[in-house]
């Protein structure tokens, strides 16, 4: 098995500097795609398997490659590890830049061509129809990543509406997970746009929660939707 380090901070960042030998993808165009409208995807919508099969290909990823994805706290990375699991390519991890200590490199890394093959799973997400339909079901547990601020409808700098969906718990993706969600039927990840609910998806996997769903639209997706219920305060 060989290994493919994977920088995904914005590609202003990486040129100021990363570790030797990584390749780059651009988390805004590469592991992104680009939506007419947030209302249908979001603000990160995910990209189609075509664009994400040629992306990892071009960074030189192949089949029984090992992935670490590095960012700097952003939750990128854990998007990128999240798509790659998304693609059936469960081997990768991540890594936080502010943990390196080393030298780092200002000239771009080109790699070796790769022969990255996508085989997409069906069972990863949900979208904001379901939710609608199940907001009523207790089995139906939501973890919303953002911060509590944003999480109570004190404050919103991303999106036009505070709030949350309805019933979500509020699990802060630099935070621990909390203790009771291993008992939880159903889990569902989502925060401001479908980028850090995956740090709180890697952290539910690593603890055995194989099945935890992600909500790619997430909150600015769901708050653009016409008369999609928000809930504000605490619960």
């Amino acid at each position: 098995m060989s290994y493919r380090l994977i920088d995904v901070r914005p590609r202003a960042a990486f040129l100021e500097g990363h570790i030797p030998g990584v390749a780059h993808l651009d988390p805004e165009l590469d592991l992104s795609a680009i939506g007419p409208d947030p209302a249908v995807g979001g603000r990160h919508p995910l990209p189609g398997v075509e664009q994400l099969e040629e992306a990892f290909r071009r960074v030189g990823v192949g089949r029984f490659d090992y992935v670490l994805a590095i960012d700097d706290g952003s939750g990128w990375a854990a998007r990128c590890w999240w798509l790659l699991r998304h693609l059936g390519h469960d081997l990768a991890g991540t890594f936080d830049l502010r943990g390196y200590i080393g030298p780092l490199m200002t000239t771009p890394f080109a790699p070796v061509r790769g022969e990255f093959e996508a085989r997409p799973r069906d069972d990863d997400t949900i979208t904001a129809e379901e939710i609608l339909a199940r907001l009523d079901d207790p089995s139906l547990t939501l973890l919303d990543a953002r911060s509590e601020p944003r999480w109570l409808g004190d404050e919103e700098p991303l999106d036009p509406v505070p709030g949350r969906i309805p019933g979500a718990r509020n699990a802060y993706f630099e935070d621990s997970l909390p203790d009771d969600l291993a008992e939880a039927p159903e889990l569902v990840a989502y925060c401001g746009s479908g980028v850090t609910a995956c740090v709180v998806a890697l952290k539910l996997v690593l603890a055995g929660r194989e099945d935890v769903r992600l909500y790619p639209g997430s909150f600015s997706e769901w708050c653009r939707r016409e008369n999609y219920p928000i809930e504000k305060g605490q619960p």
